[in-house]
């Protein structure tokens, strides 16, 4: 070794030797906490329409920090009039807010997107029209030959369809019009169509605090009809969930504790939602909110979890009505990323 290097490892001797002697021994950094990152990477989360008590969670483990917490930089964004699916699948966006109907359809065509989780448990949407305007909507067959506010999915018209052929009628004499993003109340109190396809938690609340009565079909009711599936879900693309496991576990498991948050304090999750939205009517999403808090997770053992029943029940449905020839029900969700309970 020549003198050089006996000069260096001298003073590195030295100086190990006065930290030691100071008690100044180097700390290894701690490693992240269990479901965080190790570095915070950028997420995009696209939602199903515009911002409503369907996405409180999300805005809760916004503002609560949760999703910092974990290691995410988490951005919102409105759909627009792009497809949630293949904006999903081609990875535009790393998660969206879907429906289990939607999904099985886009499954079906071969778009690669799987269900992370269940925002509501059962059913909470159905089909609404103004009772002052005296369509007489009492059952599915009432449909027959009203117009229809159509927003563009694929699935309006086979679900309209089979509910009335349930009772001897069909969707054929309906008019189809296409509203887009338009408001229920706004289309159907200027007569432009006679009922839209609503969630009730939000469009049939609002109605209520407006002091507007509606005659409504809701699909729970008709579950011999059409049975019973989740809406809305989570999805996330096949590619993002192998190649990335651990950012996917790492956004369920905040979301998953922003909805929680929102089941047990409903006024609190109100006030963060309309925070982060503050052109929301306030008595609509105080209202919705008590409403939907107690629907997120209903009956079942934790929030977001599915089961094969579910998700095969819809799909033999469609399979025995001729809309589909097959489908996978075990591959389409996982409850693989939800917190452990």
């Amino acid at each position: 070794m020549g003198k050089g290097m006996r000069r260096r490892f001298g003073w590195i001797g030295l100086v190990l030797a006065l930290v030691l002697a100071a008690g100044c021994v180097p700390v290894a950094p701690e490693a992240p906490s269990e479901g965080a990152m190790a570095e915070p990477k950028d997420v995009t989360l696209m939602l199903g329409w515009t911002p409503n008590t369907n996405y409180t969670g999300i805005y809760v483990a916004q503002e609560k920090g949760w999703y910092e917490e974990a290691g995410l930089n988490v951005e919102i964004v409105l759909p627009g009039q792009s497809d949630v699916h293949k904006v999903v699948a081609t990875g535009q966006a790393h998660f969206g807010f879907s429906y289990q109907e939607g999904t099985t359809f886009a499954r079906n065509e071969g778009v690669p997107i799987v269900s992370v989780a269940a925002i509501i448990q059962h059913n909470t949407s159905g089909f609404a029209s103004r009772r002052a305007q005296g369509k007489g909507l009492e059952t599915p067959s009432d449909l027959a030959g009203m117009r229809y506010g159509a927003f563009g999915s694929p699935i309006e018209y086979p679900t309209l369809d089979l509910l009335m052929k349930c009772e001897g009628s069909s969707a054929e004499s309906i008019e189809f019009i296409d509203i887009g993003w338009a408001d229920f109340l706004s289309v159907t109190e200027a007569d432009q169509v006679d009922f839209v396809w609503i969630f009730y938690g939000w469009g049939g609340i609002n109605a209520e605090v407006q002091g507007i009565e509606l005659d409504v079909v809701m699909l729970k009711d008709y579950l011999e009809c059409i049975p019973d599936y989740y809406t809305p879900i989570l999805i996330a693309s096949e590619a993002l969930i192998a190649e990335d496991p651990a950012m996917v576990g790492a956004f369920i498991g905040a979301s998953a504790r922003g909805y929680e948050f929102a089941i047990e304090n409903p006024t609190e999750a109100a006030d963060i939602l309309l925070g982060a939205n503050p052109d929301l009517d306030e008595t609509l999403v105080r209202t919705s909110q008590d409403w939907l808090s107690k629907e997120y997770q209903a009956e079942a053992p934790q929030w977001g979890i599915q089961t094969t029943e579910v998700w095969q029940a819809y799909a033999d449905f469609l399979v025995e009505n001729g809309i589909i020839e097959s489908f996978d029900a075990e591959s389409a969700y996982t409850n693989d990323f939800l917190p452990e309970r």
